[in-house]
């Protein structure tokens, strides 16, 4: 392998290991601008967008023990980082949709684990992590508020009969 070649390798496995998540995008329609508002927008979430080769981007991917790619075909693009890969994910096909579908998604990695465009599609219509986080916190309040009213009903009760003897007499 060229020097040249070695050093693509080692520069996008290093990109590979900034996270565990990674999606695979085409972004031949792409112009400079759409690169710049797409990468402004993914780094709101702390993403990076790389344009990288196939051929250096298999090869980087089978020494860092990632799932198959398969056969990787026209302009490709990685994203990587961030902190919540389901608001990555809605970045990128809103970014997609709004700009008449000039890039689309090939493949996400999650965990190891290799997701179609489909699941990655799935995966964005999930809610953002403070949201997820919101709910679990209601659920876990949820049976607290309900021991609390049993638990005030029978002094409530009592205070109420109370009353209504006292208004009577």
């Amino acid at each position: 392998m060229r020097e040249e070649k070695k050093y693509l390798v080692e520069e996008v496995a290093s990109h590979l290991e900034k996270s565990d998540h990674i999606f695979l995008t085409d972004f031949r329609r792409m112009t400079v601008d759409d690169t710049r508002n797409l990468r402004k927008a993914l780094s709101k979430e702390s993403a990076e967008f790389h344009v990288v080769k196939n051929s250096v981007l298999s090869i980087a991917a089978v020494r860092k023990n990632l799932p198959q790619l398969g056969k990787l075909s026209g302009q490709t693009a990685i994203i990587i980082g961030g902190r919540n890969p389901s608001e990555i994910a809605k970045i990128l096909l809103k970014f997609y949709k709004e700009n008449n579908e000039k890039g689309t998604v090939k493949v996400g990695i999650m965990q190891d684990k290799l997701m179609s465009a489909a699941e990655v599609e799935k995966l964005s219509k999930l809610p953002s992590l403070e949201v997820l986080r919101a709910q679990l916190l209601g659920l876990l309040n949820t049976p607290a508020k309900q021991l609390l009213y049993v638990l005030n009903a029978v002094p409530q009760g009592v205070l109420n009969v109370l009353d209504a003897k006292a208004k009577k007499g």
